[in-house]
């Protein structure tokens, strides 16, 4: 016979049964290898689903904590203003009675006083210029 003859004895002998077998083996190597492959795609990203949640509070709170210090700052420079100018108000107020003390005690320079009765309008005076 010739070999167009013994492929078709072949054929028709069972080489495609094993031929088929093979490639049914391969299919199904094949098909669980991407079923695998989805299979850890999916876990993956439930994991980075999980993640993404817990980065995203852990976000947010860093927000509000970054928030309430802002609003603590901000207070604070308020608070600084508010005391600035009462500072600046007090010096002024103390400049005033020092400049009315400076003045008592230059209408009262030349005075003596040998007792406490002569001395009394002295004193008075330089009370009332430190009210």
């Amino acid at each position: 016979m010739s070999a167009l003859g013994t492929l078709a004895a072949g054929v028709t002998g069972g080489i495609w049964k094993v031929a088929a077998v093979i490639l049914v083996a391969a299919l199904l190597v094949v098909g669980a290898w991407t079923g695998g492959g989805w299979f850890l795609a999916a876990r993956d990203r439930d994991a980075a689903r999980v993640e993404l949640a817990a980065e995203r509070s852990a976000n947010a709170e860093l927000r509000g904590a970054i928030q309430a210090q802002n609003t603590a700052v901000e207070a604070a420079g308020t608070a600084k203003l508010v005391a600035e100018a009462r500072g600046q108000a007090a010096q002024q107020q103390a400049a005033a009675t020092a400049r009315r003390f400076d003045a008592a005690l230059a209408r009262v320079a030349g005075a003596r006083a040998t007792t406490c009765d002569e001395a009394m309008p002295t004193v008075d005076l330089i009370l009332e210029a430190t009210r």
